[in-house]
């Protein structure tokens, strides 16, 4: 008997969502270092090239309320493999490792049948880059590695920088060429070596696009001519906009616009072309990831994840770097896919954090949930296309206060909804609100209109209700480690007053 076309079709599509339903998906995570969330074409960026991760919106979802709740590189990472909050892995600054007794999400993976393997930079503990549990291959360098070997193209030696190659499995082996092409080669190595008998699990960490930006060498003097589509506010209006005064006081400084890692002719039009430079081969890298998945038959069978582990200021707020709460630090692109779980061209708008990755990839993979997570998986939500089935209406961020950068002070907020409360802690200085729908630059703090007042307390309410759920009353103090950079230049911006709400002659503001 002859079977019909149309039903052999669907009997071919009905098989493939079987196979999809019941096979464990592999799953290759791409980080890319310092990704503001709004530097793709993907996002509409005015000139940046990225075709390879735009096409994982376009083929997946673009998740466009994703945040990381530190925005540092360390502390991130962290809760990505630990789905945990800074003030419960303990990760606070770039120079301490992870508590070895804590649990990441690939070791849940190994139990369920995966090999894993890790590419790229580690990064939690200064000079540690030792094979970590959870990974069956490991490939990483010490610190911040180095674009290219001989350091050529950089015009400043940032901290952590190293020079001695990569660790291989705990073999010293020297780096050959430009980081991540490099990086992207001993992922595909990895792959075509692979037991294709099991599903497996790829984390590929670049070390793009931190500082000191270094685009490739087919790549330099893409962008020369364009333009920061980035506004810098003056003092003036740093002043007008009530901002708080350690804001206004950062502007000269390592993490300022003025005086940006202490280099006297620091240009953030300049770094902003590198930066975009740099990114470009980040997109070759997912390009020929991608490429490999399709030519061996694993794309249909695969989640692939691209995220930012923080975001990046040029010159928003004064400010260049990150640590911060605006939105420019906090926010990062997430764009994941996964052919027959995800729909196709989805523009995911529930707010999602770095702690919820590994929930998420955890359900992905059918493999036990974390032991302790602050985080949870929006897997259901995103494969049914139904934003409101991840029921969170806002996230908590936190940074440590650090003596190597004292710019900064602690920081707590209320992020992801629209208002934005941040809370500085041990400071003599004016707390934040700011209104996002009216006010997307986070350039007018509302903290202290009258007609915000009860909003205020309701944030701060809400604040101390997350912290004390998640165990958040105490903060993680360490021992000093690494370099200090308070500078300041005698030439630049002068030192910001006291904001003027606290001045008053006697108790009653009289």
């Amino acid at each position: 008997m002859r079977i019909p076309a149309c039903f052999t079709i669907a009997l071919a599509v009905f098989t493939l969502g079987q196979l999809n339903a019941e096979t464990p998906p592999n799953i290759v995570f791409v980080l890319c270092d310092d990704h503001r969330f709004d530097c793709l074409g993907a996002a509409g960026h005015p000139f940046i090239e990225t075709p390879h991760i735009d096409s994982i919106a376009r083929d997946g979802a673009m998740l466009t309320r994703a945040y990381v709740t530190t925005s540092l590189c360390s502390p991130s990472r962290a809760s990505i493999l630990t789905g945990q909050y800074a003030h419960n892995h303990r990760v606070v600054d770039n120079y301490h490792p992870v508590d070895p007794t804590l649990t990441f999400f690939p070791q849940h993976l190994q139990k369920n049948g995966f090999q894993t393997a890790f590419i790229g930079k580690w990064h939690m503990g200064g000079e540690i880059d030792d094979p970590q549990r959870g990974f069956d291959h490991w490939v990483a360098f010490k610190g911040q590695g180095t674009y290219w070997p001989d350091g050529h193209g950089t015009t400043r030696e940032v901290p952590q920088t190293t020079y001695d190659g990569l660790n291989v499995n705990g073999k010293r082996e020297p780096q050959n060429g430009y980081i991540t092409d490099e990086l992207t080669d001993y992922a595909i190595d990895w792959l075509q070596k692979r037991d294709t008998e099991k599903p497996f699990f790829l984390y590929v960490s670049h070390k793009a696009v931190h500082s000191d930006f270094v685009p490739a060498d087919r790549h330099r003097g893409r962008y020369a001519d364009q333009p920061l589509p980035i506004a810098t506010p003056t003092v003036e209006q740093m002043d007008a906009g009530n901002l708080p005064m350690w804001v206004r006081n950062q502007r000269n400084s390592r993490h300022g616009a003025e005086f940006g890692y202490n280099l006297a002719d620091f240009s953030p039009e300049v770094y902003y072309r590198r930066y975009c430079e740099s990114i470009l081969a980040v997109d070759d890298s997912v390009g020929r990831l991608m490429t490999f998945l399709q030519q061996n038959d694993l794309r249909d069978n695969t989640v692939f994840v691209f995220m930012g582990d923080n975001g990046f200021q040029f010159g928003d707020h004064g400010l260049i770097d990150k640590r911060t709460a605006y939105e420019a630090s906090a926010r990062v692109p997430l764009l994941i896919m996964a052919p027959g779980r995800i729909p196709r061209g989805q523009s995911f708008d529930a707010l999602v954090g770095n702690i919820d990755v590994a929930p998420t990839l955890l359900e992905a993979a059918s493999a036990p949930a974390l032991p302790k997570q602050d985080g949870k998986s929006f897997w259901t939500a995103l494969t049914q296309n139904d934003a409101s089935g991840f029921d969170r209406k806002t996230l908590l961020y936190e940074y440590y206060w650090e003596r190597n950068y004292p710019q900064t002070p602690t920081l707590h907020a209320i992020i992801g909804g629209r208002y934005k409360y941040i809370r500085c802690h041990g400071l003599w200085d004016r707390d934040e609100l700011y209104d996002l729908q009216s006010d997307p630059g986070e350039l007018h703090n509302l903290i202290d209109s009258p007609e915000h007042a009860d909003r205020i307390g309701q944030l701060n309410a809400q604040l101390w209700e997350l912290l004390h759920a998640s165990g958040g009353d105490e903060m993680p103090l360490l021992e000093d480690r690494g370099a200090q950079f308070p500078w300041r230049n005698p030439s630049k911006s002068k030192q910001a007053p006291f904001p003027a709400e606290f001045f008053r002659t006697n108790e009653s503001g009289e």
